[in-house]
């Protein structure tokens, strides 16, 4: 552009041939045509008084001078949902993650999309959850508590409420994402103590997602229950407890078309077997280990050392007399 370039006066046509046009102006004869003529100076006064009263009160009281008609919200909605792209767009760049991690008010803005998602537009919270997926590995929610200035009430713990709103969500990218968000969140030990307290809650509903029949669904829950089985022990024991969960996973195995998948879940088994308190939780499925082994060549040495962890530790001497392998202490 030369400098002494000038743009020309951009005459605002925008609802122009609406009865609504979102500025505002269908409003103004309403305010200003009620002025009549009178027959006295006391009733000219009192006309104007009211006139007046109604042109202040315009300013508070009638949405279309803020853009706040039916119009003015869609398109205000239009431009959210571009700004939305945009942030999205810019997650995907690794050179920008630092500077969106560390900045306060972007996160504070994203998780109140995922708070709000029974009201706001649907691709508005997709690309906002899309973007949070994307910054995980790098995020610390430890930012809702530090001295950064803050613009919008957010908590450690309004934030993972969210996450578990996105995640308990019915829309299949919704929960699918929300369980990978988890999964990326919890490899990194400062996020630890804000997921822990609904570690129980984020367990049933991932081991819900394993019988969802739909592959997508069970990747996630997949990809999330690996990284959280890792954290510690307490997980792995709250994991095998959970009903149908070593079931599901034994059956996602079998059936799963991604061989990526179905090792992820394979090495979450030989987790699970590594705690001794959950040996009895997976010595009944003794059977269909054995079928794997024998069956799967992909996952044969995963399920020999599960095999193996049941039935020939040493403190375990009760039930591997009784193992399909027979007594090898």
């Amino acid at each position: 552009m030369p400098k002494d370039h000038h743009k020309p006066p951009r005459v605002r046509t925008l609802g122009a041939n609406t009865t609504l046009s979102g500025f505002g102006q269908e409003n103004m004869e309403k305010v200003y045509s009620d002025t009549g003529t009178t027959s006295n100076d006391q009733s000219k006064t009192e006309e104007s008084s009211v006139t007046k009263k109604r042109s202040a009160s315009f300013l508070f009281d009638e949405d279309g001078l803020f853009n706040n008609d039916d119009e003015g919200r869609a398109e205000r909605q239009q431009c959210a949902i571009a700004v939305s792209n945009i942030i999205r767009n810019f997650s995907f760049m690794p050179e920008n993650e630092t500077i969106m991690v560390q900045h306060r008010h972007c996160l504070e803005t994203v998780f109140q999309c995922l708070e709000d998602q029974n009201r706001e537009d649907d691709e508005l919270v997709t690309n906002m959850l899309e973007t949070l997926v994307n910054l995980a590995p790098v995020l610390d929610l430890r930012i809702f508590s530090s001295s950064k200035p803050s613009f919008i009430k957010m908590t450690e713990k309004d934030a993972v409420h969210a996450i578990m709103g996105m995640l308990s969500s019915s829309v299949k990218p919704w929960h699918c994402a929300a369980a990978e968000l988890i999964g990326r969140l919890i490899i990194n030990p400062d996020n630890e103590s804000f997921l822990l307290p609904v570690i129980p809650q984020i367990y049933k509903r991932l081991v819900d997602l394993l019988s969802v029949p739909a592959y997508d669904a069970q990747a996630a829950a997949v990809s999330a229950l690996y990284n959280v089985a890792e954290v510690n022990m307490d997980c792995r024991l709250k994991l095998a407890s959970e009903r149908w969960a070593v079931d599901r996973l034994l059956k996602i195995v079998k059936t799963h078309p991604v061989h990526e998948v179905c090792r992820k879940t394979s090495m979450i088994l030989e987790s699970l077997v590594s705690e001794p308190q959950n040996r009895m939780h997976l010595l009944v499925h003794e059977n269909t280990f054995a079928e794997i082994l024998t069956t799967e060549g992909k996952y044969s040495d995963t399920f020999a050392r599960i095999l193996y962890e049941l039935t020939a530790r040493p403190s375990n001497k009760v039930t591997s007399g009784q193992a399909i392998w027979g007594n090898i202490n």
